[in-house]
Order: C-alpha cells, then sequence, then structure tokens
C-alpha cells in the first residue's frame, strides 16, 4: 500500500512540475504587422492600386450621370418620341447594368491584390512565430490583437521581441 501511494505521489510531484513547466506566450499581431516596413510598402502599392480601380469607376458614373441629365432633359422639352425615350432608356440601363458589374469587379480586384500582397508577408510572421515558439519551448502563444479570446493568462511572456528579431527588425 505504501508502494501506491509514493508512486501516486512521485507521479502527481512529476505531472505538478510539467505543468509548471509550461511556457505561454502573447504578442499583438496587429502592432507587430504594423511595424513591418514590407506592410507599409504593400499599403502604399494597395493605395495606387486602390486609386487607379476607383478613378475608373468614378469615370464611368460621371458618364453616366451625363448622359442621363441629357436624356432628362430632352425629355423635359419634349425633344423625343416614345420609341426614342425607350431605347435612350435601354441604353441607359445597360450602361447602368455595366457600372454596377465594375464596382462588383473592382472589389474583387482590390481583394485579391490584397492578398497577393500580404500573403507573402504574413506566412514570413507564421514562421517566424512558429520558429519562436519552438526554440523557445512555449505550448502555446496567443494573439492579444483579437479582443476577448483570452480569459486569463498567468505568467505570460510577450514573445513580440523575439519574433521581431527573428524577422530582422
Amino acid at each position: 500500500m505504501k508502494k501506491v501511494v509514493l508512486a501516486i505521489s512521485l507521479f502527481s510531484l512529476f505531472l505538478g512540475m510539467q505543468m509548471n513547466a509550461q511556457k505561454y506566450g502573447h504578442l499583438n499581431s496587429g502592432n507587430l504587422l504594423q511595424s513591418l516596413p514590407q506592410v507599409k510598402t504593400a499599403d502604399a502599392q494597395m493605395k495606387t492600386f486602390q486609386e487607379g480601380v476607383m478613378k475608373k469607376g468614378e469615370d464611368m458614373a460621371k458618364a453616366f450621370e451625363q448622359k442621363f441629365q441629357t436624356y432628362a432633359a430632352k425629355v423635359q422639352s419634349g425633344e423625343l418620341s416614345q420609341i426614342q425615350r425607350q431605347q435612350q432608356e435601354k441604353a441607359l440601363e445597360k450602361e447602368r447594368d455595366q457600372i454596377l458589374a465594375y464596382e462588383e469587379e473592382a472589389m474583387e480586384k482590390v481583394a485579391t491584390k490584397r492578398e497577393e500582397l500580404l500573403k507573402p508577408i504574413l506566412e514570413k510572421v507564421d514562421a517566424a512565430i512558429q520558429a519562436v515558439g519552438k526554440e523557445n519551448g512555449y505550448l502555446m502563444i496567443f494573439d492579444t490583437s483579437i479582443p476577448n479570446v483570452i480569459l486569463f493568462v498567468r505568467d505570460s511572456d510577450d514573445v513580440e521581441p523575439l519574433v521581431r528579431k527573428k524577422l530582422g527588425i
């Protein structure tokens, strides 16, 4: 019986030591990403790309507005026959649909470009976090930039400086 109690005691002591040896870390990925020069470069490229896409959409909308105003003035003055009105209305509807389609396409292009620019940066950061976690024996590393994810953390290390060092910043 004493051997069983001794074995349980030793097992409990060993388990307690193992639980105390577990390390947890945290970092704010939002702050880390904003400090990376690559992200600043990607943001500048994204802004230029977005402005170009938006400019084309704005130009299309202005041209449509001018055509609509011309059409409305002709209708008001009675210059158009019923058939001419219907033809111009169909043409305006078609152009409006093209503008809406372009807006949707533009949003997709912007999202694709954002992913294209950020994916390699995010992969590099993830690799650095994984390496820091393994090299320093962390059981888990939490991202504090996401609210309400961590309810309680005791004895957590901020690993952002280690990740920054791994990234060379």
